[in-house]
């Protein structure tokens, strides 16, 4: 379950759509493992095909004048950069059976990646970084407005721009290694994978700083832009009620972040 869970209206209607969902596509729904999207805008479960497959029904609910854009059309963008050559727009995919390395998108444990991982890590986001896109994770203007006002700096100049995953958090990401989760992908700035990573381990020093290890342009010049924009997305969340439990920790990244900006 994601938080916040949904309203119990929007749980009974998206369980209803969600059931159509698995009649129309002739896939039967197993009892167990279903995940809810932020406040219920999503729920994924598992199903097996009419042969047997295992597979993951995927039911995404958007207004329908918001039913278009970055993370409606984000898994289907996915698929045609990243994938096979298949997609299912429904969406129904091949069932990821690896386990998360976290049940929970803010991290509860410490967690350590061996070498091979983060070495499979590193080529991953590579290879996402190095994918042409027109899509946008995240925008200059938001960062010129949202990181004064959360952050109390300037929005940091941006040096070179990357394609990001866009929510890289402990929640999407398996082991053996598969990144889950890609509605919110496109352009962002250098590094802002590896800060929202950092940024959802900051419960769990330990690992936070072995985050910092094995990405050391975090807390570097060149990834100023990428952490302000982290910390001032979260911040914005907290203003609104969500992710409370990381307050006290992105305050204290938000004071790192202006010292660094005063001392350049």
């Amino acid at each position: 379950m994601y938080w916040p869970p949904p309203a119990p209206d929007t749980e009974q209607r998206m369980r209803a759509h969600h059931a159509d969902a698995a009649k129309a596509l002739d896939v039967r729904l197993e009892l167990g493992g279903e995940f809810w999207g932020w406040a219920g805008r999503t729920l994924g479960a598992p199903a097996r095909t009419a042969a047997g497959a295992p597979v993951w029904l995927r039911l995404v609910s958007e207004p329908t004048a918001k039913a278009s854009g970055m993370l409606w059309d984000g898994a289907t963008d996915a698929q045609h950069a990243f994938g096979d050559g298949t997609a299912h727009r429904a969406e129904l995919s091949p069932r990821v059976g690896q386990p998360v390395l976290s049940d929970d998108p803010i991290l509860q444990h410490d967690l350590y990646l061996p070498d091979s991982s983060r070495t499979d890590l590193a080529e991953a986001l590579e290879r996402v970084s190095a994918t042409v896109t027109d899509r946008v994770a995240i925008r200059q203007q938001y960062m010129d407005r949202a990181i004064p006002e959360f952050v109390g700096i300037p929005a940091p100049a941006v040096t070179c721009w990357t394609t990001a995953h866009g929510d890289l958090r402990w929640a999407n990401l398996t082991s053996p290694l598969r990144l889950l989760d890609w509605e919110g992908w496109g352009r962002a700035p250098e590094r802002f994978d590896a800060a929202t990573l950092y940024a959802y381990s900051l419960l769990r020093p330990a690992t936070a700083a072995h985050v910092r290890t094995v990405s050391p342009v975090l807390g570097s010049p060149a990834g100023l832009a990428a952490e302000a924009a982290v910390c001032a997305m979260l911040l914005q969340t907290v203003a609104r009620g969500d992710n409370l439990t990381l307050e006290g920790q992105l305050r204290d990244w938000s004071e790192e972040l202006r010292g660094r900006c005063s001392s350049r």
